[in-house]
C-alpha cells in the first residue's frame, strides 16, 4: 500500500462528463460541510483510478487528501490497508469504530477527502473497517470517502457508480490524441456555456470538453500523423471501449503499421496489462467458477460476435467435465452469482464485457484451453447443427461449429483442418459464422496465396453480414495473390474492395474497381464476375453515368442466365441507349416473377424494371416480396437496399406514410450495417416524404444530410431527389421563387442537369414554380422545352400520374381561354388513377386560378376538395396553403381556421393571407408574387394589418403568428429596415 497527499492527475479524460459531474457534486457537498461515500466500480482499464486521482487533485486546494492504493504483496497482512491510508496518523486500536472516529477528527478543521484505490485488493480487515466508516459518514461529517473497486461484492451496500466502456465518439477522440490525428476533445457533447463536470475537470487538470487553443495534444512517441481508416476501425473494435487497452494497443504498433503500410500483427500486442488485471480477479474465484467461465469463453468462439454462448451446450460440457449439476443449474438457469462475470439472456449466456472472455482464455493454461475446445468440438459434432442435419448420420460432415472449435484447439498451422473449414463454410450458414470460419481457416494456412484468398473470402462474408469494418480488417491481411493453384481467386480481394466502396465510398471508385475485378474473375468465377459487373452498373447508375452503365452491362454475356435476366439486361440497355420501345417490351418480361424461390437480388432488379416502366403498383408488389426475401434469407447487407427500393416505389405510388416508415427502418439498417451511401439514398427518400407530410424542418434536415453525403461520393441520384424535395417543400409554403431557382438547373440542359432517371419527375414542380413566380415570360422557351420533353416521357411511361401532370403543366402555360379545359382534362386523368396528393395539387392550382380571375364562388369547390384531400394524406403544409386560398375566396368554415385565427379575426381574408406570408419572412415583392398582387397593394394592406393588430414591426407579427424557426433569426435582422417602411 502507498499513501500520498499529492496526487498526479492524468492529462485528459474522455467520455466521462457524466461521472465528472457526479464527482463534482460530491465534492461540492463536502465543501459545504456534508460528507458521504461513493464506490466507483469497473472492470480493469476503464479509468476508475484516473477519476479518483482527478477528484483528489480537485480537492487539494480545499483540504487534505488521504490516498492509498493496493499493493498485491501486502494483501495478506492484517490492517495493512488502514496503515497505508492513515500513514503517520496511525490508530492505536485499528477497529472500524476507531477508523470512523479518526476520520471525523481529521476532518474537523478542513474538509477531508479519503481515496482508496483498488480497495477490493485490500486485506479483509481493512475492507471491513473502511466499509463501516464510509457508511457512518454523512451530513455534518466534513469527510467524503471515494473508493475504487472491481465489480465484486466487497463494498455492497454503499452508493456505487459503475463505469461502462467509452462510447464510440469518446474512444475515437482518445485514439485521435494518441495518434496525433485530432485535438483531443472529450467524448461528451459539446455546447455553449458551462458543461457538466467542467469545474472538476479544470481543477484536476483534465479535459472536460473544450480543447486548449494553441496547443497540440501529446501523442505516443514515434506515432505518425496518418492513421489508416482500416487500422483505426480495427483498433477501436479490438479495444471495445477500454481506454487502457486502446492505449496499450496503439503504443505497441509501429508508425508503418498505424499508417497501413505494413499489415497488423495478429493477435494485436499491447493487451497484456489489462488481461493480467482481469486474471488477478479470476485467481480469487472458486475453481468450479473458473472452470465454467473457461467453458463459456471457449463456447463463444464459434458464435457471431455478441451472441454469447448456448446455456444448454454449457450444461452438457460442464456435466461432462464433472461440475456439480446443482451449481450449473444455479448459474445457467437460476439466480446463482458469478461475481458479475456472467449475465443470462434467455437461453444465452454473455460475459459482462468482451474483455472478460478474452482474459479467461488468455489466463488459462494452454493445455487446458485446448482440452476445453476439443471437448466442445466433440459435443457439437455429436449433435450436428442446422446446416447439416438434413444429411444421413453416417454421411453428415462435421458441423462448422465443431470445426471452429477444433481450429481454436490447433497448436500450429493445419492444412487439412483449414481445407475442411473452408469446405464447410460453403454450406448455408449465417454469413457472420462463415466469415469467422474462413478467417480461422486462413490463420491455419501456410501457403501465402491461399491464405490471402481465404482472408478475402472471409471479408466477403463479413461484408454480406453487414460488418464492413470487419471486412476491411480482413482485407488488410490479404497479400498479392501468387501464381498456381489459387489463380481463380486473384480477383476476390479487388471484388470485395469494390463492393464495399459501392456502399461506403465514392461510387466512381467502386465502378472502376468492380470492372477490374470482373476481368480477373471472369475466366474462373462466373457468379462473382456477374455480380461485379452488376455492381459496376449500379455504381454508374447512381452517379448518373449512362455510358458507364451501358459499358458495364454490355460486358455481361446473357447466354448462361435465365430469360428474365437476359430480358432485364437487354431492356435496360435499350432504354438508356434511346431505344425506348424495344426496351419497354423487354422489361415487361421481368415484372412479377412467379417463382417463389426467386432470390432477393433478382426481385430488386424486377422492381427497378417496374419503376423504369412506370408500373408503380408492380414496383410496390415486387419491392414487398424482395423485402420479405431479404428478411427470410438475407443477406443482412441487402436490407437497406430492399427497404429503399420499396420506399421509393411507395413514394411514386403516393403512399407517403408507408414510404416514410420503410425509409426510416432502412436508415437504421444502413447505420447498423455501416453503409453510408445507402443512408444518403434513404435521407433523400425521407426528404421527399417530408415535403408532403412535413414538417418543413424535417424535410430540410433530410435534404441537408442527403446532399452532404451525395457530394463527396458522387451520388447524383439522391442529390437530384433531395433538391426536388426541398423545392416541393418551398412550393407547399408558397415560396415559388425559391422552388423555381432550385428546379431550373435540374430540368434544363447543362452541367447541373439532374439525374437522367429522376429529372423528368421534377418537371411538373418546375413548371408550377416558374409560373407562380411570374417567370412564364422570361423562361418561356425553357418551360416549353421542359414540357415537350415531359410529353415524350409521358408517352413512354406507364406512370398513372404522368398524363394528369402533363395536362396540369399545359393548363399552367395555357392562355386564359384554354386553361379551363386543360384543368378539366387533368382532373379527368386523375379520376382514372389513384393518388390523393397529385389530384389535390391540381385542384389547388385550378381553384387558385379561378379565384385570381374573380370566379371566387367557382373556386371554392376545387379548393375545398383539395383541402380535404391534403388533410386525408397528412400533407400539412399543403393543407395550410389550400386553407389560405379558401380564406381568400371567402370561405370561413372551421376547417380552414388555424390557431392564429383569433388574432387575425379583425382582418379581411386578403389581409390574413398577407400577414401569414410576412410572418414567414417573405418580402413585399415575394408576397406579391405569391398572391398575384402588386407590391403597392401588399404595402397598403400590410399597413392596415399593423394598425388593426396594434403592432409596429414584422418581428412582432411573426411572434404573434408563431414564426417558423428557420425564419425567426433573419426577421430580427431585417426588423429595423421595415419598421419605418413595412
Amino acid at each position: 500500500m502507498t499513501s500520498s497527499t499529492t496526487v498526479r492527475s492524468p492529462l485528459r479524460l474522455y467520455g466521462r462528463s457524466g461521472e465528472l459531474a457526479i464527482l463534482e457534486g460530491l465534492l461540492a457537498r463536502l465543501w459545504q460541510g456534508d460528507g458521504g461515500a461513493l464506490v466507483l466500480t469497473a472492470p480493469p482499464g476503464l479509468g476508475r483510478s484516473a477519476l479518483l486521482r482527478g477528484a483528489a487533485a480537485a480537492h487539494r486546494a480545499r483540504g487534505p487528501v488521504l490516498y492509498a492504493t493496493a499493493a498485491p504483496g501486502e494483501r495478506g497482512l492484517p490492517h495493512s490497508g488502514l496503515r497505508a491510508l492513515l500513514c503517520s496518523a496511525t490508530l492505536t486500536r485499528p477497529t472500524p469504530q476507531s477508523l470512523l472516529a479518526r476520520l471525523r477528527e481529521l476532518g474537523a478543521d478542513r474538509p477531508l477527502l479519503v481515496c482508496a484505490d483498488d480497495a477490493h485488493a485490500w486485506d479483509p480487515a481493512s475492507r471491513t473497517a473502511l466499509s463501516f466508516a464510509a457508511r457512518g459518514l454523512g451530513a455534518g461529517s466534513r469527510v467524503a470517502v471515494l473508493i475504487t473497486a472491481d465489480d465484486g461484492p466487497a463494498f455492497a451496500g454503499l452508493p456505487a457508480l459503475r463505469l461502462g466502456p467509452l462510447d464510440d465518439d469518446a474512444a475515437a477522440a482518445l485514439l485521435d490524441r494518441l495518434t496525433g490525428g485530432g485535438e483531443g476533445v472529450s467524448g461528451s457533447v459539446e455546447g455553449p456555456g458551462r458543461r457538466a463536470g467542467e469545474g472538476l475537470a479544470r481543477g484536476a487538470g483534465l479535459s472536460g470538453s473544450a480543447k486548449e487553443p494553441g496547443r497540440r495534444p501529446p501523442r505516443l512517441p514515434g506515432v505518425t500523423e496518418g492513421l489508416d481508416p482500416v487500422v483505426r476501425a480495427e483498433l477501436l473494435r479490438e479495444a471495445a471501449g477500454n481506454p487502457s487497452l486502446l492505449t496499450g494497443l496503439t503504443r505497441h504498433l509501429t508508425p508503418d503499421q498505424l499508417a497501413g503500410r505494413t499489415p497488423l500483427p495478429c493477435p494485436l500486442p499491447g493487451a497484456e496489462g489489462v488481461l493480467a488485471a482481469h486474471g488477478d480477479r479470476l485467481d480469487r474465484l472458486p475453481a468450479r467458477t473458473r472452470a465454467l467461465l473457461l467453458l463459456a469463453a471457449a463456447a463463444q468462439e464459434h458464435e457471431p460476435a455478441g451472441a454469447g454462448a448456448d446455456a444448454l451446450l454449457l450444461l452438457r460440457a460442464g456435466t461432462r467435465t464433472g461440475l456439480p449439476r446443482d451449481f450449473l443449474d444455479g448459474v445457467l438457469f437460476g439466480s446463482a452469482a458469478t461475481e458479475g462475470f456472467l449475465q443470462r439472456a434467455g437461453s444465452r449466456v454473455h460475459f459482462s464485457h468482451p474483455l472478460v472472455a478474452r482474459a479467461v482464455l488468455h489466463h488459462a493454461p494452454p493445455a487446458r484451453r485446448r482440452a476445453t475446445h476439443e471437448l466442445l468440438a466433440t459435443l457439437l459434432a455429436e449433435t450436428g447443427d442446422r446446416a447439416t442435419t438434413s444429411a444421413p448420420p453416417d454421411d453428415r460432415p462435421a458441423p462448422l461449429t465443431s470445426l471452429v472449435q477444433l481450429a481454436c484447439a490447433a497448436p500450429a498451422p493445419d492444412t487439412a483442418l483449414a481445407a475442411r473449414l473452408e469446405a464447410a463454410a460453403t454450406a448455408p450458414y449465417p454469413h457472420a459464422e462463415r466469415s469467422s470460419a474462413l478467417s480461422r481457416a486462413a490463420a491455419l494456412t501456410t501457403d501465402p496465396p491461399l491464405r490471402s484468398a481465404r482472408f478475402a473470402a472471409a471479408a466477403e462474408q463479413a461484408a454480406l453480414a453487414g460488418d464492413p469494418a470487419r471486412a476491411r480488417a480482413l482485407l488488410a491481411r490479404t497479400g498479392a495473390a501468387g501464381e498456381g493453384a489459387t489463380a481463380p481467386r486473384h480477383g476476390l480481394a479487388p471484388y470485395v474492395h469494390g463492393m464495399l466502396a459501392l456502399r461506403t465510398g465514392p461510387a466512381a471508385d467502386a465502378h472502376e474497381a468492380l470492372l477490374a475485378a470482373a476481368v480477373l474473375l471472369g475466366p474462373y468465377d462466373r457468379r462473382r464476375a456477374l455480380d461485379a459487373l452488376l455492381g459496376a452498373a449500379e455504381a454508374a447508375w447512381v452517379t448518373g453515368d449512362a455510358p458507364g452503365y451501358l459499358e458495364a452491362m454490355g460486358r455481361i454475356d446473357p447466354t448462361p442466365y435465365d430469360r428474365a435476366f437476359a430480358s432485364y439486361r437487354a431492356g435496360m440497355c435499350a432504354v438508356l441507349a434511346g431505344r425506348t420501345g424495344e426496351g419497354r417490351d423487354l422489361l415487361r418480361r421481368c415484372l412479377d416473377p412467379v417463382d417463389p424461390a426467386t432470390d432477393p437480388a433478382a426481385l430488386l432488379r424486377s422492381g427497378v424494371a417496374a419503376l423504369v416502366l412506370g408500373e408503380v403498383a408492380a414496383a410496390c408488389r415486387t419491392g414487398a416480396r424482395a423485402l420479405a426475401a431479404v428478411r427470410t434469407r438475407g443477406p443482412d447487407a441487402l436490407l437497406p437496399q430492399a427497404l429503399e427500393h420499396l420506399a421509393y416505389a411507395e413514394l411514386r405510388a403516393g403512399l407517403h406514410a408507408g414510404a416514410r416508415a420503410h425509409a426510416l427502418e432502412g436508415l437504421y439498417a444502413a447505420r447498423r450495417t455501416g453503409q453510408p451511401n445507402s443512408s444518403v439514398h434513404l435521407h433523400a427518400v425521407l426528404a421527399l416524404a417530408a415535403s408532403v407530410e412535413g414538417p418543413a424542418e424535417a424535410c430540410a434536415a433530410h435534404c441537408d444530410a442527403a446532399l452532404a453525403g451525395a457530394g463527396p461520393h458522387g451520388l447524383a441520384q439522391p442529390a437530384t431527389l433531395a433538391t426536388w424535395a426541398r423545392a416541393r417543400a418551398d412550393l407547399a409554403a408558397g415560396r415559388s421563387e425559391e422552388a423555381a431557382a432550385r428546379l431550373g438547373p435540374l430540368v434544363r440542359p447543362g452541367p447541373r442537369q439532374g439525374h437522367f432517371a429522376a429529372r423528368m419527375l421534377a418537371v411538373p414542380c418546375y413548371v408550377e414554380a416558374a409560373v407562380l413566380a411570374g417567370r412564364g415570360a422570361e423562361e418561356a422557351d425553357a418551360l416549353q422545352a421542359a414540357v415537350a420533353e415531359f410529353t415524350g416521357w409521358t408517352a413512354r411511361t406507364a406512370d398513372p400520374q404522368a398524363p394528369a401532370q402533363l395536362a396540369r403543366c399545359r393548363a399552367l402555360l395555357a392562355p386564359t381561354e384554354e386553361a379551363d379545359a386543360r384543368y378539366a382534362e387533368a382532373l379527368a386523368h386523375h379520376d382514372r388513377a389513384d393518388g390523393d396528393f397529385e389530384r389535390a395539387r391540381t385542384q389547388l392550382l385550378y381553384g387558385q386560378w379561378l379565384r385570381r380571375r374573380r370566379r371566387t364562388r367557382e373556386a371554392r369547390t376545387p379548393l375545398r376538395d383539395a383541402l380535404v384531400a391534403f388533410q386525408r394524406c397528412s400533407a400539412r403544409a399543403w393543407a395550410e396553403r389550400a386553407a389560405g386560398e379558401l380564406r381568400a375566396a371567402g370561405e370561413q368554415g372551421p376547417s380552414v381556421r388555424s390557431a392564429a385565427d383569433g388574432a387575425l379575426s379583425a382582418l379581411t381574408p386578403q389581409q390574413q393571407r398577407i400577414a401569414r406570408c410576412v410572418a414567414e419572412g417573405a418580402t413585399n415583392r415575394e408576397v406579391a408574387l405569391r398572391l398575384s398582387l402588386s407590391p403597392r397593394t401588399v404595402d397598403h394592406h400590410l399597413r392596415n394589418v399593423f394598425a388593426a393588430l396594434g403592432i409596429r414591426s414584422r418581428t412582432e407579427l411573426a411572434r404573434l403568428l408563431g414564426p417558423r424557426a428557420e425564419n425567426s433569426g433573419w426577421l430580427q435582422d431585417r426588423d429595423d429596415k421595415f419598421r419605418a417602411n413595412p
